[in-house]
């Protein structure tokens, strides 16, 4: 992420020759303030330039045209008042806020770093053209400019990736939701039908799922139907076992349906006692066994 001096000036493509140390001349603070005038006096065209720039990179190309300047007048704003006060509690609120909004739109975390690091060249080629005259002052501008420079687009990089990591989650926790269904199909009746591979993860997951349905449903009775999961070891078969029992001690039975003869013999071999489990042999007959303990009809509609 971060480039050195050196490579700043490489980007706008002039010499200068190496920095100097300057203990006589103005401190960081009142070059900095210098550096914010400047940028200020110059917004309308930098922001111009710059967004020229995203548009020639082919960054940010989910977004109108009309968005990306008025995302880019924020941006640049923000990265301004960043350079003025050097504390970056806004900045980094905005990135997060920008993330929200632009994340479901496809964009990806290459184009906001790569137009983050295009507004720095944009706002470094500037400084060339104001301080080419005095080489001294433009290294103590370049000085004071680039370690800022180089945080603000940290800040905004790291909001954004762990603003795309959030989302992230919160869709792989949808998914996993939607592919473990708890469903109520009768008045204190849960189904839950499990399908495809299950991982120790997914196992813990549906069994929290699970729990929060029968306190919510007061479920007296539930059919865990297993008929779609191929294969399971040792570790996930404990984890149905322990649910089956966390399940009994909040007052709900459980049913398990569709067991397979794979998933019964890694059950037999990790010590369980068939004779303790309820078990059904396809889910059919499971809501229907359900049905008699909770003294309804089978084949009734109430």
């Amino acid at each position: 992420m971060q480039r050195t001096k050196g490579a700043l000036r490489e980007a706008v493509g002039d010499t200068v020759r190496p920095a100097v140390a300057p203990p006589l001349h103005e401190p960081t603070s009142e070059l900095l303030r210098e550096l914010v005038a400047h940028l200020r006096q110059n917004r309308t065209q930098l922001r111009e330039e710059w967004v020229e720039r995203i548009a020639q990179a082919q960054l940010l190309t989910a977004m109108t045209q009309e968005e990306i300047f008025a995302e880019a007048t924020s941006v640049y704003d923000s990265y301004v008042a960043a350079l003025e006060t050097g504390t970056f509690e806004a900045l980094q609120a905005y990135a997060r806020n920008l993330s929200e909004r632009i994340i479901p739109r496809g964009v990806e975390t290459h184009e906001v770093v790569g137009i983050v690091l295009l507004l720095r060249d944009v706002l470094a080629r500037s400084l060339f053209a104001k301080y080419q005259s005095d080489f001294e002052k433009l290294n103590r501008i370049l000085d004071a400019y680039e370690p800022a420079a180089n945080r603000i687009a940290n800040t905004v990089a790291v909001g954004f990736v762990q603003e795309r990591e959030r989302v992230i989650r919160q869709q792989q926790e949808a998914i996993r939701e939607l592919s473990t269904p708890v469903l109520q199909v009768r008045e204190r009746l849960l189904i839950l039908p499990i399908i495809g591979v299950i991982d120790p993860q997914r196992a813990r997951q549906l069994t929290e799922q699970l729990l929060r349905g029968i306190r919510t449903n007061r479920a007296k009775v539930v059919v865990i139907d297993i008929t779609g999961v191929a294969a399971m070891d040792a570790t996930v078969a404990n984890h149905l076992v322990q649910t089956v029992e966390a399940s009994r001690l909040l007052g709900a039975t459980v049913i398990v349906t569709g067991l397979s003869p794979e998933i019964a013999q890694t059950l037999v071999t990790i010590g369980v006692d068939l004779g303790k489990m309820n078990t059904v042999g396809d889910l059919q007959g499971g809501i229907e066994q359900a049905e008699r303990l909770l003294g309804y009809k089978v084949g009734a509609l109430n």
